[in-house]
């Protein structure tokens, strides 16, 4: 049984990471949804974005820019080419490793994809004003930022 609002201790909704877990869980669930229901999921979206943001990448560069694991990210790029949405070449200076590359499908379906997130975004954020979604979205970068590892990319 979980607690109402009404019910919920003043203490505790007034606990800035109780909210922002809160709110997390809503917008996750929310995305998921969304992407689930157009058969994809949070990690197709983020290797296609990131390949369409900055081009080409091998496997392990892949994993480095979206954070999924070494090991997930060969069953995400085998679904995603079976999708003919990315599309693996061997890399011209090392034939040992596979360059990945965003094919056309692939960029109509982060069209796609984004458009949900978009959705979902829209939703989460409903109850703010414009101004106050975009200055939400600049403290959450903030704090994102600033317990960023030292060793992770931004």
């Amino acid at each position: 049984m979980s607690a109402t609002p009404e019910h919920t201790p003043a203490r505790l909704r007034a606990i800035p990471s109780r909210l922002l877990a809160g709110a997390a869980n809503v917008g996750d669930r929310l995305v998921s949804e969304r992407l689930t229901a157009q058969g994809a999921h949070k990690w197709h979206f983020a290797v296609l974005a990131a390949l369409a943001e900055a081009g080409a990448a091998s496997q392990a560069e892949l994993s480095r820019r979206t954070g999924i694991y070494r090991s997930d990210m060969v069953a995400v790029l085998n679904e995603l080419a079976g999708a003919d949405c990315v599309r693996r070449e061997p890399d011209p200076a090392d034939r040992r490793r596979n360059v990945i590359t965003l094919t056309p499908a692939g960029h109509r379906r982060l069209e796609q994809l984004d458009a949900l997130i978009t959705d979902a975004q829209r939703e989460l954020l409903a109850p703010l004003t414009p101004g106050q979604r975009e200055e939400l979205t600049r403290l959450l970068g903030v704090l994102a930022e600033h317990h960023r590892p030292p060793h992770q990319a931004p």
